[in-house]
């Protein structure tokens, strides 16, 4: 959103009391064994590259973690697998936005539900008419509440009969996210995951969604609630889980913002949404133009404004090239 006179703008967090929001450093997970059948192969995603042109969405935030936007193109680089490349579309506009909101209804949910409501109805508030949202639940599976839809009352009535009880099946939850984005109407693609924990009954293998999730042209922002004091009585999987949102969210240039108060969660997805609304797009054409269906690591870059502090990008880190 770069005003006329092209100035540079901070966004400070939503409430005063957010503090210094982090991103988890934990190292990789190792995937679990499963006992269940083999699940079905996974289907190609749409990439987001159409004919030889490559957009990144890219959030920038300086040292307290605000968003920075008025920064001009020649504030970016982009390298496609360590060779620079001229980028010849950018933008910072607030596009429309196709949005599915991943709900875990757990047993572990219990007391976390209504807190977690809030953040969504919260979130919502930074939505635009041109939006259009959808809905999963998971707790032993994954269900799809509500398609995809504009009236925002649906996605939250929905909500409002959750109950808490069973397992966690927050891979499968994820790949039904996945999947259910096909049918978006807009470019621009986010999914919103609120859990408190690892995954302990789903049929997809964390290798397969993490994956997926390479393939897909969609960010993932996840909120991790893990309240002080509740590790000791965490179970393996809960335990993996900050690591695992981590993982899956950074690839796809998205987040995973930890919840150590709930009362702190509607604030944190109202960031969340805002975070959504104010990111650069960069579009170039790559270098290389064979069509091998191999992974591309992107890397951007920034060049510091005169007189800013250390600014730090977070983008999607690549995407495969069409097969032939």
């Amino acid at each position: 959103m770069l005003s006329s006179c092209r100035k540079l703008l901070v966004f400070g967090a939503v409430s005063s009391g957010l503090g210094l929001l982090g991103i988890s450093q934990q190292g990789p997970i190792v995937p679990r064994t499963q006992s269940i059948e083999k699940a079905p192969v996974l289907p190609k995603t749409d990439i987001r590259i159409d004919t030889n042109l490559v957009l990144i969405p890219v959030t920038v935030t300086d040292p307290m973690n605000r968003f920075v936007t008025g920064l001009e193109k020649e504030n970016f680089k982009i390298l496609e697998n360590g060779k620079e490349q001229t980028i010849t579309q950018f933008s910072s506009e607030d596009a429309p936005l196709s949005v599915g909101v991943i709900f875990d209804c757990s047993g572990s949910m219990g007391a976390k539900l209504q807190k977690s409501r809030l953040a969504v109805a919260q979130f919502f508030r930074t939505a635009n008419p041109e939006d259009e949202f959808f809905a999963v639940t998971f707790a032993d599976d994954a269900k799809l509440a509500q398609p995809f839809t504009s009236n925002i009352e649906e996605i939250q009535n929905r909500l409002t009969f959750t109950m808490s009880k069973g397992q966690t099946a927050l891979l499968d939850a994820v790949y039904m996210g996945l999947h259910e984005m096909k049918k978006a109407h807009n470019s621009r693609k986010a999914l919103l995951l609120i859990t408190d924990g690892g995954d302990n009954n789903s049929r997809y293998t964390e290798t397969e969604i993490k994956n997926l999730v390479r393939e897909a042209d969609v960010q993932i922002y996840a909120m991790g609630i893990y309240e002080m004091g509740a590790a000791r009585n965490r179970t393996t999987e809960e335990a993996s889980g900050p690591a695992l949102l981590s993982e899956i969210a950074e690839q796809t240039g998205g987040r995973q913002y930890p919840v150590e108060n709930m009362n702190e969660m509607p604030d944190i997805a109202a960031k969340i949404g805002t975070e959504l609304r104010n990111q650069y797009m960069l579009g170039y054409q790559p270098d290389n133009l064979e069509r091998d269906g191999k992974y591309r690591r992107v890397t951007v870059k920034l060049v510091q404004p005169k007189g800013m502090p250390l600014l730090r990008p977070f983008y999607r880190q690549g995407y495969y090239a069409p097969g032939q």
